[in-house]
């Protein structure tokens, strides 16, 4: 009997492979484990709605939807090891699974900062448990300190603001995501979150925590030496790769200094026979030839679909390949389309004070379109994105 393909880590990219696998015809085992003892849920509300109290459920897929695809569930002991040779993986309960092929779907850990106070009231989000924790003492909190602008952080601020907490916001780099969108973009997100109440801090970070007599956070000294008060902090400085348990596996692994993540072709094929990988954990080649991770909701199903029709051999879809990602905060969505850098040439197309709309460049053609509650704006430029549009025909206006 031919032993199951199985995915380890039933997060969002894991749930949508094995959806496609059986849409694309595969009727043989399928076996989807999980660290966590949740089934597949939507993270993207984990900092916003589920935070604020606004929902409970974000499960992607019901139990039954399982029992009615034959795909068995195993959750609460994630992966710790792999044998290529054998073909097994061990996982943190002690039991092995065995794999005719395995597809590697872990995603992303959040990171700490080394050498701080251990204190009560201080929190990282990155799954249920997460958010669950911080949600309950959002409820009593009347100050907060969010370290790291990007884009958690960003959400966090703004779910804070909402439910009436105090805020302050620091981040290293000059604006709130610097480093993912450049300083001019970065500007603007800065525009809405102070006329929102945050208290943001940039070009500074965090020295250490402090506490108080019983053990929980009451503040903070910054880098610059000032100190805030704070009895709720959230640290929210980045995500690594969850890629731990394949250190002695012998599958190629990216260099952290090149963003970490299993190396992987362009339809997620690894260094190792029958095992792949997609989602957050993966670094996919491109079409330059440059294997990057994208960390982006949407890219995750795109992914699933080409693994699993390339893996059962049948025909790969020819899909437009132009990144969409997004965040709420406050009332407005930020959306991009394509691939905006935080080096592009950025041209501001409009901005009322609160909403704007800007096309992201390199050597004059368009990369990439961000906007904050200019949704059709946005999404209108696709087609110009992909076909690398001349921006300054976009600039110049039509007669």
């Amino acid at each position: 009997m031919t032993a199951p393909i199985v995915i380890i880590g039933a997060g969002l990219a894991g749930l949508r492979t094995a959806e496609e696998l059986r849409r694309a015809g595969y009727e043989g085992e399928l076996v989807l484990v999980g660290e966590e003892s949740r089934l597949p849920y939507d993270r993207p509300p984990l900092s916003k709605q589920f935070v604020r109290g606004e929902t409970d459920d974000t499960t992607l897929r019901p139990a039954e939807f399982f029992d009615e695809k034959a795909i068995e569930v195993r959750l609460g002991a994630g992966a710790t090891g792999v044998d290529t040779a054998a073909r097994t993986v061990t996982l943190a309960d002690g039991s092995t699974v065995e794999y005719d092929k395995l597809i590697i779907a872990t995603g992303l850990r959040p990171r700490r900062i080394p050498g701080l106070p251990e204190l009560k009231g201080v929190h990282v989000l990155r799954d249920h448990s997460d958010a669950a924790a911080l949600r309950d003492e959002l409820k009593s909190a009347r100050t907060a300190l969010v370290v790291g602008a990007g884009f958690i952080g960003c959400e966090l601020a703004s779910s804070f603001r909402d439910s009436g907490v105090e805020v302050v916001l620091i981040e290293p780099q000059p604006t709130p995501l610097a480093s993912v969108l450049g300083e001019k973009i970065g500007a603007l997100v800065a525009r809405l979150h102070t006329a929102k109440g945050v208290d943001l801090r940039c070009g500074t970070g965090l020295d250490t925590l402090l506490g108080d007599d019983e053990g929980r956070v009451r503040g903070a000294r910054l880098a610059d030496g000032t100190e805030v008060a704070a009895d709720l902090v959230v640290i929210g400085v980045g995500s690594r790769p969850a890629t731990e348990w394949l250190t002695d596996s012998g599958i190629e692994l990216a260099e952290p200094t090149a963003g970490g993540g299993v190396l992987a072709d362009e339809v997620g094929r690894t260094s190792a026979e029958d095992v792949w990988a997609l989602g957050d954990v993966a670094a996919w080649r491109h079409e330059t030839g440059q294997r990057k991770r994208v960390e982006h909701w949407t890219n995750a199903g795109e992914q699933a679909k080409l693994l699993a029709c390339a893996m059962l051999g049948v025909d790969v879809p020819s899909i437009a390949r132009v990144p969409y990602f997004w965040s709420d905060q406050y009332d407005l969505k930020i959306q991009a389309l394509g691939t905006p850098g935080a080096g592009d040439d950025v041209d501001i197309v409009t901005d009322d004070g609160r909403k704007f709309l800007a096309y992201y460049s390199q050597g004059g053609n368009l990369t990439g379109v961000v906007g904050a509650g200019v949704t059709a704006q946005v999404m209108k430029a696709r087609a110009k994105i992909a076909a690398g549009a001349p921006v300054a025909d976009l600039l110049t206006p039509t007669t």
